[in-house]
């Protein structure tokens, strides 16, 4: 299992939703667990903080649905304003990635 830096998750959270559209907790935790390919395995006592902060950021809002197996569950969705911010932290992650790959490739 892989630690995620602090901050991450949100920016994972907001382009999961941006790409998958409306998921519920446990939905968006398999997806990210999905593609990182088992690198992540996250517990709700990990998610569900992420997107009560997400919420009270306006970046994301939830509503209660049905889930697949028609349970009562918690359905989340990105707001305009949650795109925007994942369009700013998708830039600076890029600018860090870039900045780390060249580092690396220099300890060589």
């Amino acid at each position: 299992m892989t630690d995620i830096p602090l901050g991450t998750l949100d920016v994972m959270v907001l382009q999961c939703l941006h790409s998958m559209g409306r998921l519920h907790g446990y939905g968006i935790a398999r997806r990210l667990e999905q593609v990182s390919e088992e690198a992540l395995k996250l517990k709700q006592g990990t998610i569900y903080p992420a997107l009560v902060r997400l919420q009270e950021r306006g970046w994301i809002t939830a509503e209660w649905g049905l889930s697949e197996n028609n349970r009562k569950a918690k359905f989340y969705s990105i707001t305009r304003t949650g795109r925007k911010q994942l369009a700013v932290e998708t830039a600076q992650w890029n600018v860090l990635a870039g900045t780390m790959a060249r580092l690396l490739k220099g300890s060589e």
